[in-house]
């Protein structure tokens, strides 16, 4: 089968591997297809931490946000997953620790996560094997390019849940990118008033197309109340700049990953009385992103700029410009197109 494969730093292409088989417990899924985020874009030029910490090594193979259907299924699985259309859950726990038996399995230390984590391959290839436990079933309903944007909009949606807002309060995100537009478009369908900070450019006017009028940069930022506030970015400030602005007693949620540390004083914490939450995989946020782009309450293919072969990807990951891409921020790689 054809699947994409990195060999180092900015290394990387289409290689002709063997396909996988189910375990007893798991299944094969033919892939669709699948979302590019900034994690996949750093384990490609080499920057990710998990390169540098040993939980992650070249030769790798990336991809988990996707959609397929079920192939073939192992000897312990109901065989009527079989054409199931299907996405599936990044995180990987033992299944056995206090972690796992608690249901955190997302936080698991031996945990796999699919094409970024323990040397699980990702689903940047024709085909994937995954156990069937992480499986979840996708009505007819949800497009296959809205199915490939359920792993980010579970972590959106946990990112809302995690600021604590309600209908009638007002939502700070900053950092307009896939997570943070995902999680203005989760407050909005919930009658939240949402505002969004960011840098002056594509990235603002695109999320003012979407119908988000609140759009702000840090010179243009009105003085307000904020009652939650969701850092979605990458900017080594923002968490600080986050619990500067959140209500005192209220909630801020981190989602973003800046790849340096951030310096955040513990003392605006304790004395404005804020929680801080952080939210790391998509796990418990799938379900309500699958019965949100079930409904039309949230549709996220606005966000999807661009949908390109298998050996485009080269082009995607390393930043390089693509010929049919739209202002959205997201670009899928279609597992069933061959370039010509």
């Amino acid at each position: 089968m054809r699947a994409y494969v990195i060999t180092g730093p900015g290394v990387g292409g289409v290689a002709d591997i063997a396909p996988p088989r189910p375990a007893s417990d798991g299944v094969v899924i033919e892939i669709s297809k699948v979302g590019i985020c900034g994690t996949d874009k750093e384990l490609f030029d080499g920057s990710m931490a998990y390169l540098h910490d040993g939980n992650a090594r070249y030769p790798l193979r990336i991809g988990h946000e996707w959609v397929g259907r079920v192939l073939e299924v192992g000897v312990d699985v109901d065989p009527s997953f079989v054409h199931r259309r299907v996405t599936g859950d990044t995180m990987l726990g033992c299944g056995q620790c206090e972690r796992c038996t608690a249901g955190r399995a997302h936080v698991c230390a031996a945990r796999y996560e699919i094409g970024v984590r323990g040397g699980w391959p990702g689903a940047l290839a024709e085909r994937l094997a995954v156990p069937v436990s992480a499986l979840h079933v996708i009505p007819e309903s949800i497009s296959d390019t809205a199915a490939a944007m359920i792993e980010p909009a579970g972590n959106a949606w946990r990112a809302f849940d995690g600021a604590g807002v309600v209908a009638g309060e007002r939502l700070l995100i900053l950092g307009p990118g896939t997570i943070g537009l995902l999680c203005a478009m989760f407050a909005r369908a919930a009658g939240v008033e949402v505002h969004l900070l960011g840098r002056e450019g594509r990235s603002l006017q695109f999320a003012r197309t979407l119908g988000f009028d609140g759009v702000w940069t840090g010179d243009t930022i009105p003085d307000l109340a904020w009652h939650g506030v969701v850092d979605a970015s990458s900017a080594t400030h923002f968490p600080g700049l986050a619990i500067d602005l959140a209500e005192p007693g209220r909630r801020v949620a981190l989602v973003g990953l800046a790849g340096s540390p951030s310096r955040v004083d513990t003392r605006d914490i304790a004395l404005k009385d804020v929680t801080v939450v952080g939210v790391l995989g998509a796990s418990a946020g799938l379900r309500p992103a699958i019965d949100a782009f079930a409904s039309g309450t949230v549709d996220p293919c606005p966000l999807v700029s661009a949908i390109v072969a298998l050996e485009e990807a080269t082009g995607v990951l390393s930043g390089g410009s693509i010929s049919d891409a739209g202002p959205g921020p997201k670009t899928l790689i279609d597992l069933q197109r061959r370039c010509r």
